[in-house]
């Protein structure tokens, strides 16, 4: 601890992602100076939001949850402006829409869905004693037991499973098998049922920069690439070298893997997003339309434009229809294929639809989620090295938040 305590430099932050700010936050709020080091032209890493012809696009769908304990921590929802989601679903089944709406909030609706061909009267009552059993702190499930068992120990139908729940859930995993341990899915569910699902008014990117909010102008330095690190030196691809006091690798996973040779980078899970201008939305809900019918590459598809109106010009709508997985076909073939199926849900109006930018992001997710939901999370590496990032705890907004927090944390232990 003496050999940390005699050490020069700031605490240098690798990557300006949402690990990296909450650690920069911590170490902030506790008086030790720091900065990040951000290879890119901006904060955020992989939520970042670009405007493109008025319309501004996250770089592949994503939502905030409300609930999420380490969002409520660090910031406050409201100052995202936040704009929720219809607390339910649409979803595409044998050439119709059919509405799920959430009996908590919209009681007449969910009624009558439970005669539809997506769940059965049994499952409404599952729904909610699930969600009475997770709000009243149940034990963890086993750490072998999926989220397809999870389901299926709870009781859900068939169809619910593979009409809701697959397209749903594997939109958020990024894998439709769920496969995914159980306990990840239980800690998702109660942030569902705790709070709103939404998005910031101006774009998701607009988290990152509430995070980076307080910290002095100094603390982020951007177009700064790492090429090597010790645990007292950081090196750039400038050549230019940086004393440290402490390194912290703030980035995803395969980046972290590069700067620490012999180390095996995670597995990742990947997803593409089209995004589409139209002269109007396909439909006026602010939900998610659910492909129930396993068909097609769109797994689902949304309309941010009607949940947040300031993602696009006025006499515009902006329609994003996501792809779980990077497909091998060009990004021609890829655009036929989705206009050809969405036609099949919408009509011929799919035809008018102007594509804005298709993003592929090869590494969205970590390809593996801990079955202990991140509880035996450890961020040192070595003595004055350690490592943050949501493939090391929780797949999630939420758990690279709480990663970076832990990595300040060990940080502030072994300084002081």
């Amino acid at each position: 601890m003496q050999l940390m305590k005699n050490r020069g430099g700031k605490v240098l932050i690798v990557g300006g992602g949402l690990a990296g700010l909450a650690c920069a936050r911590a170490l902030h709020a506790a008086s030790v100076s720091c900065q990040i080091l951000e290879a890119s032209d901006r904060i955020g890493g992989r939520v970042r939001t670009d405007r493109v012809d008025g319309f501004l696009l996250d770089r592949g769908f994503q939502v905030l949850l409300t609930a999420s304990p380490e969002v409520q921590r660090l910031v406050d929802p409201a100052d995202l402006e936040p704009r929720a989601f219809y607390p339910g679903a649409r979803v595409y089944h044998r050439g119709r829409l059919h509405t799920l709406a959430d009996p908590r909030l919209q009681p007449a609706r969910a009624l009558r869905s439970l005669w539809g061909p997506l769940v059965t009267p049994l499952d409404g009552m599952r729904v909610r004693r699930l969600r009475r059993r997770l709000q009243g702190g149940s034990e963890p499930p086993p750490p072998e037991r999926t989220t397809l068992q999870a389901l299926k120990r709870a009781g859900f139908s068939r169809r619910m499973v593979e009409r809701f729940w697959r397209p749903f859930l594997g939109g958020i995993f990024l894998e439709t098998e769920l496969k995914t341990p159980a306990v990840q899915f239980e800690r998702l569910f109660r942030a569902l049922a705790g709070g709103q699902v939404v998005l910031p008014a101006y774009g998701m990117e607009a988290l990152p920069l509430a995070l980076a909010r307080p910290l002095p102008d100094d603390a982020v330095r951007t177009g700064a690439r790492v090429e090597s690190l010790t645990a007292t030196r950081v090196t750039l691809d400038s050549g230019e070298s940086l004393p440290a006091r402490a390194v912290v690798v703030a980035t995803a996973g395969p980046a972290a893997a590069a700067l620490q040779p012999g180390t095996a980078g995670p597995p990742s899970r990947s997803t593409t997003c089209l995004y589409f201008a139209a002269q109007r939305p396909p439909f006026r809900q602010p939900c998610l339309v659910l492909n129930g019918s396993g068909q097609g590459p769109v797994n689902h598809l949304c309309v941010p434009s009607v949940v947040a109106p300031t993602y696009s010009p006025d006499d515009h709508a902006l329609i994003a229809a996501s792809v779980i997985g990077n497909p091998p076909e060009e990004d021609a073939a890829l655009h036929g294929q989705v206009l050809e199926q969405l036609s099949g849900w919408f009509g011929t109006q799919v035809s008018t639809w102007r594509l804005l930018r298709i993003y592929r992001i090869a590494h969205a997710l970590p390809g593996t989620w801990p079955a202990d939901g991140g509880s035996q999370e450890d961020c040192r590496i070595q003595q004055g090295l350690y490592a943050c990032g949501d493939y090391r705890g929780t797949p999630s907004i939420n758990g690279a938040l709480r990663s970076g927090r832990h990595a300040a944390a060990a940080v502030l232990e072994d300084l002081t």
